[in-house]
């Protein structure tokens, strides 16, 4: 028979300390700590020391509690030194959340802590917004000679993990493995999402592949890395051979699945895996619902992701934000609005990434004194300072509404240097207004921060080419040859049947090419009649209008489309994801297109989404 496990309570300890007594009633702590006198020799400082360790393990859920012990501790005697009572505080101090620098303050008056209390700081920092420390303390561990256990790299890797130190992080991966401690599978599979996190999805997948039991930790963490990585295609195969595994997923899955499908494009996939949720019962997950209404958003089904919303069961300020930029970025801008409001009336707080969505939508709708002051109210009534994000915003709000002039005063006035983002959205609307002398002047900032961006010498030929300027478009050109930048070429995607189908200017490589081209010809002459004239002014060359036409007639989006009329039913709605922006000439055939087939086509390109529908677009106006 086993010996009964002794109590942790001296006998003379009061009874009136128990663990929901100390959680209920913080008055029993003071009563019940006064009760204890050092100078008693039924009290010797162990016997305090033994007790106030107790009183820690009560203390679950208080950091008011952790205080008055410890400050108790400190004045009945009990030396700050002592490493059993540091050790508990620390715990507990770590447990709680509570700042670091309260348990950095007691751990460096230790005398020499274990490596149960290195651990404890480790994971404490870890867990932290600032892990910084974390690669300080594991320095120290090796000077005072104390022997990192199994404990010790899960922790270690999360800070690194968090702060994206992908040189630390392999140091300590050959430690481990000289240490012998790299096979344990929660070391692997912090080392698998450390990887990850640092956007070393290969280190990270020889990681998975060395696993030999895989959990679905280590299922999660190579899906996610994939999907955060700009790889969504090998997320969702890897997804699928954890499902011929008979790996069973869970919400993080999803969310991670979820993502992989939004930066596709692809919809009918994501719908699939809505009805997986719905069937498992993970519709319940906020994570996952709040990834699904994302990703609803970002294939430009937005009545979908206005469903998912209204059936949700807990709405947090990330739903209500995801829905507002989803509302925004598909043109619906007044929608966006109007449900910012109702955030407001609910009582949330909005985020910095809320009043992105909100001056976006102001920036899309043209309403240029409700963004003023929408910006305002972010910074007075909700104290947030504006970012970089918030600037851009309101200079495209500018440069839309053909205010080129305040736009480049607004930029010279700003309290942070402007990137290249903020002068390239300005160069965009000089393109768009005429504005040749502010163009050339932001194109000689977006030189100095980044000189490599094929898409500013686009910019810049066609303000010159508007201008009918020839010869400075022949010059860009060359400029660009010299340079070694080449031009990033234009694709549409499709998706079909469980298919994705990809088309690029003139693509003849489908074995459907004759077809699509004569249903291209039969296109362009049913537009004419409706007033559809091609929309030549910025085909960047000095050639004949007719071949201007004729480079017009292959754009991707238009060999897309007529991929789509071909292979599906009269009224399905037509999804083309494209990788650029689309040209005036392509937006106004669309618009065209929509009425004269009675088609709804939603097209996503690389700065928002078009829905067009009836010979209209939820656009403004194109520019």
């Amino acid at each position: 028979m086993l010996p009964k496990r002794p109590s942790l309570l001296h006998p003379s300890f009061p009874r009136a300390f128990s663990a929901t007594t100390l959680t209920h009633n913080p008055k029993t702590l003071f009563s019940s700590l006064s009760a204890l006198s050092p100078t008693s020799p039924q009290n010797p400082i162990p016997h305090i020391i033994q007790k106030c360790i107790a009183l820690l393990q009560c203390c679950a859920s208080s950091k008011l509690k952790l205080q008055q012990i410890h400050a108790f501790s400190v004045r009945h005697g009990v030396p700050l030194s002592n490493p059993d009572m540091g050790k508990h505080l620390i715990f507990t101090t770590v447990s709680l959340k509570a700042p670091m620098p309260y348990a950095h303050q007691i751990f460096s008056q230790i005398r020499s802590p274990n490596v149960f209390t290195w651990n404890t700081m480790i994971r404490g920092y870890a867990e932290s917004e600032n892990p910084t420390p974390v690669l300080q303390l594991y320095h120290q561990m090796h000077v005072n000679s104390v022997e990192p256990d199994t404990h010790t790299y899960p922790f270690l890797l999360k800070a690194v993990a968090k702060l994206m130190n992908v040189r630390e992080g392999e140091k300590i991966h050959s430690i481990a493995l000289r240490n012998g401690f790299e096979s344990l599978v929660f070391v692997k599979n912090t080392l698998l999402h450390m990887y990850a996190c640092c956007g070393q999805v290969e280190s990270a997948h020889r990681v998975f592949e060395s696993i030999s039991e895989r959990d679905l930790v280590a299922w999660n963490s190579v899906i996610n890395g994939f999907a955060l990585n700009g790889r969504p295609n090998e997320a969702l195969t890897i997804f699928r051979d954890m499902s011929l595994e008979g790996v069973q997923p869970d919400g993080f899955t999803m969310v991670s699945l979820l993502s992989a499908c939004a930066e596709l494009g692809t919809l009918a996939l994501g719908r699939r895996i809505h009805v997986y949720m719905l069937k498992v019962g993970l519709t319940g997950n906020s994570h996952a619902t709040n990834a699904l209404l994302d990703l609803y958003a970002k294939c430009g089904s937005i009545r979908e992701a206005q469903k998912v919303f209204k059936t949700m069961d807990e709405r947090s300020v990330v739903s209500w934000t995801a829905l507002v930029v989803g509302l925004a970025v598909n043109g619906f801008g007044k929608e966006a609005l109007e449900l910012f409001k109702e955030l407001k009336r609910e009582g949330l707080v909005p985020t910095e990434i809320t009043f992105v969505g909100v001056l976006y939508a102001c920036s899309h709708c043209g309403m240029v004194d409700e963004g003023f002051n929408y910006f305002r109210m972010m910074k007075e009534e909700y104290g947030i300072v504006p970012r970089i994000e918030h600037y851009g915003c309101m200079i495209d709000l500018l440069g839309r509404a053909g205010l080129v002039k305040e736009a480049y005063e607004y930029i010279n006035n700003m309290p942070m240097q402007p990137n290249a983002v903020i002068w390239r959205t300005l160069l965009g609307a000089c393109t768009i207004h005429g504005h040749l002398a502010i163009g050339e002047t932001a194109r000689a900032h977006i030189r100095e921060l980044e000189p490599g961006h094929s898409g500013d010498y686009v910019l810049l030929s066609n303000l010159y080419a508007s201008e009918r300027r020839w010869s400075d478009v022949q010059k860009v050109r060359r400029t660009m040859l010299s340079d070694g930048v080449r031009k990033t070429p234009g694709y549409s995607i499709v998706e079909l049947r469980n298919c994705i189908y990809e088309f690029t200017m003139g693509d003849r490589s489908h074995p459907q090419s004759e077809k699509i081209y004569t249903m291209l010809a039969e296109i362009t002459n049913l537009l004419k009649p409706k007033g559809y004239v091609p929309h030549t002014e910025n085909v960047l060359a000095d050639i004949e209008e007719e071949e201007k036409e004729n480079a017009l007639s292959y754009h991707s989006e238009k060999i897309a489309i007529a991929f789509t009329i071909l292979n599906t039913a009269p009224g399905i709605p037509i999804r083309i994801w494209k990788n650029l922006r689309v040209c005036a000439d392509c937006h106004l055939a669309i618009k065209l297109i929509s009425k004269v087939y009675d088609r709804e086509i939603v097209v996503r390109d690389r700065s928002r989404f078009h829905h067009f529908r009836d010979g209209s677009c939820s656009c403004r106006d194109y520019w």
